[in-house]
């Protein structure tokens, strides 16, 4: 529901969209986008429209900019091409690729030649790829060029340019990516001096235009980078990943992933923006497979009903039990997953894994048993409950138990997300929910089949 604020500024900019982006007008890019964000899209587009051109390009390459997509199909053609044709390459693409098909035609007509072309190169890849990331403004020359020239070059071009991090060598003959010279190496060196005396001769760190970004956020964090180059099969550069696109990936991969920590798909947008079938749909899912994964726990239960008719007094502990086991495994998960994202970790690494867990298991396993231990015998002589003239065998019992829950959800919670991803399945799947609904129905039996060794001919 909209706020007063929110409806009283959305009124006011319908009124009179000249006076509102006058207003507008007057703040930095990032403050006056927070101000379009509250505003509907009817409303905002007529601000937009009112604005001069330059500020509303400084907006449409802000990404703090809500939906840019709606506005431009709620823009006027000539106004929404001229926006579209000035700001990013990277960030026109993120926009068309939301657009309706017959929209994104009409725009693209109104698009010079050559960034037509640009798009359609860009739009052939994975959104969540290097190729789909990277922009294709980038600035390149010849390792034979003098410094002086080079300069002379960046400056009459570089207006054109997303950004300069680095100038990109290439051989004229082959077009391969040869060196990378930062701006700063680039200001500092000698005018006179060529650009190929300028480069360390190391081979230039680059990725593959279908590398995942995660890859990607790797490589640019591990060597500090400002900019990353994608280079073809043969070598060639095609476009630059930068780091402000590598940070919106990261956030959106971070979001998705605590999405499915919780046990649901990803949203597609914000919270309040999803409508009630789409959030119903995104959860009944998983809620359903964690509800039917769940009945193999009261199917465990029942089969072990003759004991717990026995001996009453073991189903006080069951949700002591299974919730141990269970954090234990969403701690395990979640430490792996994020390793794994990191590059921390690899597939192959699994047996190092699961030689540090099980000890780890055992080691934790053995504190809360012991704290188990500890708290029903103090309950016992304090006499807050009587467990019965076995009391000791029964607090063996959970201890033992605890041991040997803990363990298994450590070495499964840390062995999951290498099986999701040996066949194929995003890491963040194996969910804290899901790791603990699989300890719940080894943990029954675990638990029972201990309390039979230890309390078979006294209670059970």
């Amino acid at each position: 529901m909209k706020t007063a604020n929110t409806a009283r500024m959305t009124s006011q900019a319908l009124v009179n969209p000249a006076a509102f982006a006058g207003e507008l007008g007057t703040l930095r890019a990032a403050d006056a986008v927070e101000a379009i964000n509250v505003l509907e899209t009817p409303a905002a587009a007529s601000v937009v429209a009112a604005m001069p051109l330059p500020q509303s390009i400084r907006m449409f390459d802000e990404a703090g900019l809500d939906h840019p997509h709606k506005l431009v199909e709620a823009l006027p053609e000539e106004r929404a091409a001229a926006i579209l044709g000035a700001i990013s390459a990277d960030r026109r693409t993120d926009i068309f690729r939301k657009l309706p098909e017959d929209r994104r035609r009409e725009l693209s007509k109104l698009l010079p030649a050559s960034m037509q072309a640009s798009l359609s190169q860009l739009l052939a890849y994975p959104p969540l790829t290097a190729g789909g990331m990277m922009t294709s403004e980038f600035v390149s020359m010849p390792p034979d060029w003098s410094v002086d020239r080079a300069l002379g070059f960046i400056r009459a071009v570089g207006g054109n340019k997303e950004t300069i991090y680095a100038i990109y060598l290439v051989d004229p003959a082959t077009l391969r990516l040869v060196q990378a010279i930062s701006l700063k190496d680039l200001i500092l060196a000698d005018p006179a001096a060529s650009l190929g005396s300028l480069s360390h001769y190391r081979e230039p760190l680059t990725v593959a235009p279908l590398d995942d970004r995660s890859h990607v956020a790797g490589l640019i964090s591990k060597y500090d980078l400002l900019a990353v180059p994608v280079v073809d099969r043969s070598g060639q550069i095609i476009g630059i990943v930068t780091v402000d696109d590598v940070i919106d990936a990261i956030v959106d991969e971070a979001t998705e992933e605590v999405q499915h920590f919780g046990g649901m798909e990803s949203l597609d947008g914000p919270y309040m923006e999803i409508g009630f079938l789409a959030m119903i749909k995104k959860r009944a899912g998983w809620l359903c497979a964690l509800f039917l994964s769940e009945m193999l726990t009261a199917s465990a239960m029942q089969h072990f009903e003759g004991e717990l008719e026995k001996a009453v007094v073991l189903t006080l502990f069951i949700p002591l039990i299974m919730s141990s086991g269970g954090n234990s495994g969403s701690q395990a998960t979640s430490l792996i997953i994020r390793a794994l994202a990191l590059g921390e970790v690899k597939l192959r690494d699994w047996w190092r894994i699961a030689a540090r867990e099980l000890p780890a298991g055992l080691v934790l396993g053995a504190i809360l048993g012991v704290i188990g231990f500890i708290r029903i015998a103090i309950w016992q002589k304090l006499g807050f409950h009587d467990y019965g003239e076995h009391w000791v065998l029964i607090a063996a019992t959970v201890a033992g138990a605890l041991v040997g829950i803990v363990t298994f959800g450590s070495v499964v919670g840390s062995m999951l997300p290498f099986a999701l991803k040996r066949i194929g399945f995003d890491p963040a799947t194996a969910s804290a929910p899901f790791v603990a609904t699989l300890v719940d129905v080894t943990g029954l039996i675990i638990y029972f089949s201990i309390a039979y060794a230890i309390l078979r001919g006294t209670l059970l």
